[in-house]
C-alpha cells in the first residue's frame, strides 16, 4: 500500500509554531508490483506478426509430360534482365504480336499492360475462358527482387495462369545491346 509519511509529532506546549521541513517518503512497491504485473499480460496475451508468403505452385517432376500448343494471342512473356532492365511482348519471340519493348515496374508501367491484356485476351479468343498467361522469364544477371516485384504484380493484377520460365539465349541478346 502506498504510504506518506509527513513526520508530524505534533508534541508541543503553546511555543512558536515554527514549520518543520518533513521528509516525504513514498512506498511504490506496489505500483512496481502492478508494473511487472502488466508487463506480463501484455507479453503473454499479444500474437506476434506472421511472415507473409506467397503461394508459388511448382511443377511436377514427371518428364513425360507433352507440351500444350496455346494461342499467341493469350501469352505476354516478361524478359527480367540485369541493371532492372524490363522487357515485354505479346506471342512468341519469333514472330511477337506486338513488339519487344521496354516497360518499368509500377501502375503506369507493367501492372497497367497487363491489366489492359486482362481485358483484352478474353475478347480476342472469343471466350472468357481463356484469358491472359503471363510467362516470366530471369535472366542470370537479374536480381532477385525484380523477380519479387513481378510476382507482386501478378498477384496485384490477379492474373489466373502465369509461369517462371527458362530464359532463350535470343531473348538474352536483347539485353546485350
Amino acid at each position: 500500500m502506498a504510504e506518506l509519511n509527513t513526520g508530524d509529532g505534533g508534541g508541543g506546549k503553546g511555543k512558536k509554531v515554527r514549520s518543520k521541513k518533513s521528509n516525504s517518503k513514498v512506498d511504490l512497491t506496489a505500483m512496481v508490483d502492478l508494473a511487472f504485473l502488466l508487463i506480463t499480460f501484455f507479453m503473454l496475451t499479444t500474437s506476434l506478426s506472421k511472415p507473409q508468403s506467397m503461394d508459388l505452385p511448382m511443377p511436377d517432376k514427371d518428364t513425360n509430360i507433352p507440351p500444350i500448343l496455346i494461342a499467341d494471342a493469350r501469352t505476354m512473356t516478361v524478359l527480367l534482365g540485369p541493371d532492372n532492365k524490363v522487357k515485354m511482348y505479346m506471342g512468341q519471340f519469333a514472330s511477337p504480336l506486338e513488339e519487344v519493348k521496354d516497360v518499368a515496374f509500377g501502375k503506369e508501367g507493367l501492372r497497367r499492360d497487363i491489366l489492359a491484356k486482362l481485358k483484352s485476351v478474353p475478347i480476342t479468343m472469343g471466350d472468357p475462358k481463356k484469358g491472359l498467361i503471363v510467362l516470366i522469364k530471369a535472366d542470370k544477371k537479374s536480381n532477385y527482387k525484380n523477380l519479387v516485384d513481378m510476382l507482386d504484380e501478378i498477384a496485384l493484377t490477379r492474373v489466373p495462369t502465369y509461369a517462371i520460365v527458362d530464359i532463350t539465349k535470343e531473348e538474352e541478346k536483347l539485353f546485350v545491346e
